[in-house]
């Protein structure tokens, strides 16, 4: 990955992380408002996303973004139907859920980049 992309990277991954310290330390600050909801709305997508890195990337970032849409959605109908909710809980449940992608993506594809077929027979 060249300079070019792991910077924004970085940084983004640094904004979810304060969002989701925030909203987990109850901390009241209006930047809350706005860093937990791209924790809730980035990270499920990216941790989807990690699972299809070889396929076309309008595609993944499509299936990303929807993966993300619905466990937000999923989540939320859950803990209304159960009357247990907590914006705490549903943080850390994201943060769970997203760190079980990340081991199956590491379990499954490894740490070396995807093999691509050349297309010869």
């Amino acid at each position: 990955m060249g300079r070019n992309r792991t910077v924004p990277i970085a940084v983004l991954g640094t904004a979810c992380a304060v969002g989701a310290v925030l909203a987990l330390a109850d901390i009241e600050t209006p930047v809350r408002m706005i860093l937990t909801p791209m924790f809730l709305f980035v990270v499920p997508g990216a941790a989807v996303v990690g699972l299809l890195r070889d396929r076309d990337p309008l595609s993944a970032l499509t299936v990303g973004a929807a993966a993300s849409l619905a466990v937000n959605v999923v989540l939320a109908e859950a803990m209304l139907l159960f009357d247990a909710w907590s914006p705490r809980a549903g943080v850390a449940t994201v943060g769970v859920l997203s760190l079980f992608l990340l081991i199956v993506r590491w379990l499954y594809r490894g740490h070396a980049p995807a093999e691509r077929e050349t297309g010869t027979r």
